[in-house]
């Protein structure tokens, strides 16, 4: 009787299932995204989305060609609110929520992962380090300045002995009572914009903190300062990259931020700047998809479009997939962000996943132009290129599969003192 009971309820439901309409699959948004955005969100994104179609498109090919990044660009994020986002208002920012963020990294990487670099750059680590992790005199001296484009900040965590490994720092801040300053020796390198910047936000052991990791902000006119370009990059070649070098640089005490110490410190603007990488990925994959679709619809051979061919479907239904998962991905962990309860690994699984899914796509889509796709006109190489760059920035693929393998066994596979 029981099993009567559910068979007829089955039918029931088959029933109604079978009277119901399917709804209609929109493949440029698969599973309705746009649905569960917020006026806000969408109307943040649209404004953002204008400015990089009809500012930024215009100007990428010449950029990535010549090895240049306009300054000029800095001041129109600025205008926009687009930098440090997700700060304060009353420091001049937009205080807006973790997923607009995510909007905005997805629609500048569409047009080129340089650019993303100089929003993630001055957004993430040094506008929140300071928000975060800074005195209040710290917060009302720069962030006004970083939020409007007037200022341009950069990182400094890496070295060139220790990339993978910030615990093996060797830049070291010794105080000074007599003049209550620090004096910072050292190097670091594969920084992003710090031949242009004024703010330097810089990563160093400081022996009257036991050697601890600590956060200094430096400023661009100090003496002993250098900071380089890095000649001969083939990627993110729209982005000022370089070094920097310190040379017996007097850091008024005043500029230590006081809130943190040790690697959790520069691992916290890590996370953020991932989160946003997280997304940013996705839309140079959407920019590639889109490229290598409308080339197969418009291009003959064989006397068909080569988009009629199964082999050329067949990777379109892929990359439309990886494209479509990504992106829920991005945005469950946005809000989750928003929420505040994101963990670090959270943001490693997206960043990992959704970077290689990115240089995945690209290379596929570069394959399906053939010889065009290794022109620029068509945009696909340089995503390409840049991605390579993307995936390993910001902690390896490596680096964050072994975060999740810590995870997963309770066991590190790498040594971290802190």
């Amino acid at each position: 009787m029981v099993l009567a009971r559910i068979a007829q309820r089955s039918a029931q439901t088959t029933s109604v299932r079978a009277a119901s309409k399917w709804g209609k699959f929109n493949w440029e948004d698969p599973f309705d995204l746009e649905s569960r955005l917020t006026e806000d969100e969408k109307m943040f994104r649209d404004t953002f989305k204008r400015y990089c179609d009809e500012k930024l498109m215009t100007r990428i090919v010449m950029d990535n060609r010549n090895n240049v990044f306009d300054r000029d660009i800095m001041y129109e994020l600025g205008e926009l609110g687009a930098l440090g986002p997700t700060c304060p208002a009353e420091y001049g920012c937009a205080e807006v929520n973790y997923v607009t963020y995510g909007l905005l990294a997805r629609e500048i990487e569409r047009v080129d992962s340089a650019y993303r670099s100089a929003l993630s750059v001055q957004s993430s680590l040094v506008m929140w380090p300071i928000s975060a992790y800074g005195t209040e005199e710290q917060k009302q001296k720069y962030i006004p300045d970083l939020a409007t484009g007037k200022k341009v900040g950069c990182f400094g965590l890496t070295e060139p002995n220790h990339g993978s490994n910030p615990n093996g720092m060797e830049t070291i801040a010794k105080y000074d009572k007599a003049t209550d300053t620090y004096i910072l020796n050292g190097g670091k390198t594969w920084i992003t914009n710090s031949p242009i910047a004024d703010t330097l936000i810089i990563w160093a052991r400081s022996e009257a903190h036991d050697m601890k990791i600590k956060g200094f902000i430096l400023e661009r006119q100090w003496e002993g300062i250098s900071t380089p370009t890095i000649p001969g990059k083939y990627s993110l070649r729209a982005s000022e990259t370089g070094s920097i070098f310190l040379d017996n640089v007097k850091v008024p005490a005043e500029n230590c931020m006081p809130h943190v110490e040790g690697l959790s410190g520069p691992f916290g603007c890590l996370n953020n700047a991932r989160y946003g990488i997280g997304w940013g990925a996705m839309g140079a994959a959407e920019a590639c998809f889109h490229a290598a679709r409308n080339y197969t619809l418009e291009r003959i051979q064989f006397d068909k479009p080569l988009a009629r061919q199964q082999l050329m479907q067949y990777k379109m239904g892929d990359m439309l997939s990886e494209i479509a998962y990504g992106l829920e991905a991005a945005l469950t962990l946005g809000r989750r962000m928003d929420a505040g309860t994101a963990s670090s690994s959270e943001i490693s699984i997206l960043k990992r996943k959704n970077c290689q899914t990115a240089l995945d796509i690209s290379r596929t889509a570069r394959d399906m132009l053939g010889g065009n796709g290794v022109q620029d006109e068509y945009h696909i190489i340089r995503h390409m290129v840049n991605l390579e760059a993307v995936n390993t920035y910001e902690g390896t693929h490596d680096i964050h599969t072994l975060i999740l393998g810590r995870e997963i066994t309770g066991m590190q596979a790498f040594v971290n003192k802190e």
